[in-house]
């Protein structure tokens, strides 16, 4: 039996447009809305996989405000068992800072009698990019780690972990516990169902308080690029425009002769 911790993290819908706070500090999502990023909804429907297979639970936790109860229950509907909800004002903390707090709620639940034998992450949040939170968690926990996974399976006290490299497909075999950052692509989404959506709005979800204090990201700022220039070239104006009009439909083989 693994029991699998999956986290996840309300990020702006990163499928409409980037707009920055005020201080340029922040991705602003008011207006786009807020969702779970596509590599957390991997990590999230390998979790259920693994304890489907192995008779184990899962709980899905993020580290943020009340709101973040939102992407929580998302997960519940897709079939995790339970969440927790680390309360603290996201904004404020950096990788060390949440990588921190998540292994302090793995300490809770495993004086509590829970040992997750996985712990899954999107392999980058959607927002900020930092890459940093599931090697850092890993070191905090003392156990393996494999980051860029597409698919996870356990096998009694081992987890057998794909990964794409340069040179194709990577296998590892990690000893269990461990920790396992995902990219989408390996496994589908799922979807929630009336019956997920009803079960996710009565399931239990734990609050905790971080007990440490934030050291922040260090940032100075993020910067929106300028999309690129587009390029007209303009073959001439009415009649005359006919002979340039014929060369470049047989550039591009629409016409021949």
């Amino acid at each position: 039996m693994t029991d699998v911790l999956v986290c996840v993290k309300r990020v702006p819908d990163p499928t409409g447009e980037v707009v920055l706070t005020d201080d340029g500090m922040r991705v602003d999502g008011r207006y786009a809305g807020y969702t779970t990023s596509a590599h957390e909804e991997a990590a999230v429907a390998l979790a259920v996989q693994v304890a489907e297979a192995s008779g184990g639970t899962v709980t899905v936790l993020s580290v943020g405000s009340q709101e973040s109860i939102e992407q929580i229950r998302a997960g519940i509907a897709v079939g995790a068992t339970d969440g927790i909800l680390v309360e603290a004002d996201a904004d404020a903390l950096g990788p060390v800072d949440v990588a921190s707090a998540i292994a302090e709620a793995v300490a809770a639940r495993q004086d509590a009698g829970t040992t997750y034998g996985l712990v899954l992450l999107g392999n980058d949040a959607a927002d900020t990019g930092d890459f940093q939170v599931g090697i850092r968690l890993a070191y905090l926990l003392e156990r393996p780690v494999v980051a860029g996974a597409q698919t996870v399976e356990t096998d009694g006290g081992t987890a057998t972990v794909r990964a794409e490299g340069p040179e194709g497909t990577e296998v590892y075999e990690l000893p269990l516990p461990a920790v396992v950052t995902v990219l989408e692509g390996g496994v589908s989404p799922k979807y929630p169902s009336v019956v997920g959506r009803m079960k996710a709005k009565k399931a239990a979800v734990e609050t905790m308080t971080w007990s440490g204090t934030a050291a922040g990201a260090g940032r100075e700022g993020l910067t929106v690029p300028e999309p690129p220039p587009s390029e007209v070239t303009v073959i001439g104006e009415g009649p005359a425009a006919a002979p340039g009009l014929v060369a470049v439909l047989k550039e591009l083989k629409v016409v021949h002769g």
